[in-house]
């Protein structure tokens, strides 16, 4: 193909010139519209659309305020640690049951060092969590041993007889002169005794919130029922839910358990059929069994 042949392609008529001259202003005006229009969809905001948005904003407060949260520790005695309480605070499942384990021998543990001893925390654990704890007054105020001066002479050195009182007729200045009772645990003593109508066995005191086991045995060195106290018994046959649930062994749902026997069973007649209820043991069913009328 010569030159000139090629140079043939490009020869277009008057037409054909002014034809691609429109086709051109078409594809220039096209681009310059397509450059210069917004084609994107307007923003609509409806009231919907922004109810969800503040819960969103609230949402994401509320992420983020959890994510920052830090729980606080308030102090405890590590005696009482439950299962979910020694979790929170990082123990491990046997740690928690060495203390549990101790506890149920009626044993408290009353430094941080004994709570190490007994549960095999580790150093850096008990560090963490010994400045949150709190033991009964009564131990963080105990006395150095003083050493006194011993005298040949044997009638200084007699014991002093001690006078055993009916805990019965105790009053609080008696309680208080046991060493480990103040004034609160001495009240708290007092107003069991009132809610009872009185002491039946020294082993109630076991069943008065934080006295340890050498304090109890204190108390039964100086103290024992001398005489069963004139008691307002109950009819344990006939006494309703709500009269049951007054005494201070019968919670709600024991007394529930009672009513429950006593439908199925008949009368409850001593403390052996009283055994026979669901959360009573033998023991407490002994002490129990003096405040009742079969």
């Amino acid at each position: 193909m010569t030159f000139k042949n090629i140079k043939s392609l490009f020869n277009f008529s008057t037409a054909q010139r002014k034809s691609i001259f429109l086709l051109f202003t078409i594809i220039i005006s096209l681009q310059s519209f397509y450059y210069f229009v917004d084609f994107s969809m307007p923003n609509v905001t409806t009231s919907e659309k922004e109810k969800w948005r503040s819960i969103q904003y609230e949402i994401d407060a509320a992420k983020k305020e959890r994510a920052d949260y830090i729980p606080k520790i308030y102090p405890f005695n590590p005696n009482f640690i439950t299962d979910y309480k020694g979790y929170k605070l990082g123990m491990s499942v046997p740690e928690i049951d060495r203390l549990l384990a101790f506890r149920n021998q009626n044993k408290y543990v009353n430094s941080s060092q004994e709570f190490q001893a007994v549960t095999k925390v580790s150093d850096s654990l008990l560090k963490k969590i010994s400045p949150y704890f709190k033991f009964p007054d009564w131990i963080n105020t105990k006395k150095e041993f003083v050493s006194y001066k011993k005298y040949p002479n044997t009638a200084f050195a007699k014991k002093e007889k001690i006078v055993v009182i009916d805990i019965n007729k105790a009053s609080q200045e008696d309680l208080i002169k046991i060493y480990g009772i103040g004034e609160a645990i001495s009240l708290r003593i007092l107003k069991f005794k009132e809610s009872l109508g009185g002491f039946v066995s020294m082993d109630q005191m076991n069943d008065v919130w934080g006295l340890s086991p050498e304090v109890i045995e204190n108390l039964k060195t100086h103290f024992k029922v001398l005489a069963l106290p004139n008691l307002k018994k109950i009819d344990i046959n006939n006494a309703s839910i709500k009269e049951l649930s007054l005494f201070p062994y019968f919670k709600y749902p024991l007394s529930k358990n009672i009513v429950t026997y006593r439908s199925m069973n008949g009368d409850i007649k001593n403390s052996e059929d009283l055994t026979k209820i669901k959360g009573l043991s033998t023991d407490k069913a002994n002490i129990i069994a003096l405040y009742l009328n079969f």
